[in-house]
């Protein structure tokens, strides 16, 4: 006859046997589960158009110092040569600057338009996430990576605003708004908001 505590051993063992062998959670999702949501395309589209509009003032106050004059001087003022280089400079130089203050407030509402994210789906089988982010004017663009090329680089309750993602592959952060709604934070926090060495 058996010792009791060697039935309940055994008896331990039958259930943990009968138990269905450990799986990872992200093999779990059996259908496309949204992970985080933040709805802002009235704001990405105002900025896309502020971004516009300042393109084409920069753009215009730039041909406006490249083009000559229209008031000229006497013809026959003196140091006429020196002068003529003086203008030609500033001329350029307020060309070239006003063309670069353009270039760059329209190239940082497109980056940050570009890099904001507008929803993370974890597709079903949890091996692919689907990141939307808002493109120019907020139309937004969608592109899937496998989840193992996806690191969070802080927890969700390190940061104020924004919780910084980075894509194997790709140059910059994408930026998730904290004010968004997550609607299953520990599924996220167990995939796309876990740190992974890329």
């Amino acid at each position: 006859m058996a010792a009791p505590w060697w039935r309940g051993v055994r008896g331990l063992f039958s259930l943990l046997r009968s138990q269905p062998a450990y799986r990872p959670l992200q093999n779990e999702v059996p259908r496309d589960v949204l992970l985080f949501q933040n709805e802002r395309g009235r704001f990405f589209a105002t900025l896309g158009l502020f971004c516009a509009g300042q393109g084409i003032f920069w753009t215009s106050l730039a041909v406006a110092a490249l083009s000559r004059p229209l008031i000229r001087g006497p013809a026959e003022a003196p140091n006429q040569g020196n002068t003529d280089l003086r203008s030609a400079l500033w001329r350029y130089g307020l060309a070239v600057g006003c063309g670069t203050m353009g270039t760059l407030v329209l190239g940082a509402g497109l980056l940050y338009s570009l890099r904001s994210v507008r929803s993370i789906m974890l597709l079903a089988g949890g091996q692919q996430v689907t990141l939307t982010t808002y493109a120019p004017f907020g139309l937004g663009t969608r592109f899937t990576v496998p989840l193992n090329q996806v690191s969070c680089m802080a927890h969700r309750g390190e940061v104020p605003a924004m919780l910084p993602l980075k894509i194997k592959g790709r140059r910059f952060y994408f930026l998730l708004d904290k004010t968004g709604h997550f609607p299953n934070t520990q599924l996220f926090d167990n995939t796309v908001g876990a740190y992974r060495s890329l």
